[in-house]
């Protein structure tokens, strides 16, 4: 194995790592850190004047870029195993009465990033990592939050949450395109 191969496979376990990290702390945040704690309900942040969401929004966005970030260093199917690992971790970690809606949302979420990533991603990272996070936020919040709560309360909240974290990310991508471009290293 060539010391690119290498350093594309530690990359790549880097990030499956911090993906696998996103799914507790977002329960954690959830419980615990935000301007808000709402008795028997999720902490809350401001993601936008006068827009509130639960905190644990930031970490899926950030869960959606890593994941796009572990498909591209180590190959569809470990993006694949990354999705069903994290519904798995997602449905152990949550809430009882949140099982269903948290492991339903990341799944389909990951399933829609996934579909739109995978096609751009050989042409054009950084817009793949932008489009397929978009879709990937939306159908999450959509689903957690009908599946959860029967309500799309916090929808506009959770999206922009989510979107803050991409748009965050986006500058590192668009520097691993960079060096990776520099440096020889092909996506998996």
């Amino acid at each position: 194995m060539s010391d690119t191969e290498k350093k594309k496979n530690i990359e790549g376990g880097v990030f499956l790592v911090l993906f696998s990290v996103t799914i507790p702390m977002a329960n954690w945040m959830n419980g615990h850190l935000g301007t808000v704690c709402v008795p028997n309900g999720p902490c809350l942040l401001p993601v936008a004047p006068g827009i509130m969401a639960p905190s644990g929004v930031l970490m899926i966005g950030a869960a959606l870029v890593l994941r796009d970030l572990v498909q591209r260093r180590l190959g569809v199917e470990f993006g694949i195993g990354a999705i069903l690992a994290g519904a798995l971790i997602s449905a152990t970690l949550a809430p009882a009465s949140l099982v269903l809606a948290s492991a339903a949302a990341f799944l389909l979420s990951e399933f829609a990033d996934f579909a739109v990533y995978t096609p751009l991603a050989r042409r054009r990272l950084v817009l793949a990592v932008l489009a397929s996070s978009s879709v990937g936020l939306v159908v999450d919040s959509i689903v957690f939050l009908w599946l959860a709560f029967g309500s799309l309360d916090f929808l506009f909240g959770q999206i922009i949450g989510k979107l803050w974290m991409v748009l965050l990310a986006t500058p590192f991508v668009a520097y691993l395109r960079r060096r990776d471009e520099r440096l020889g290293l092909k996506p998996a």
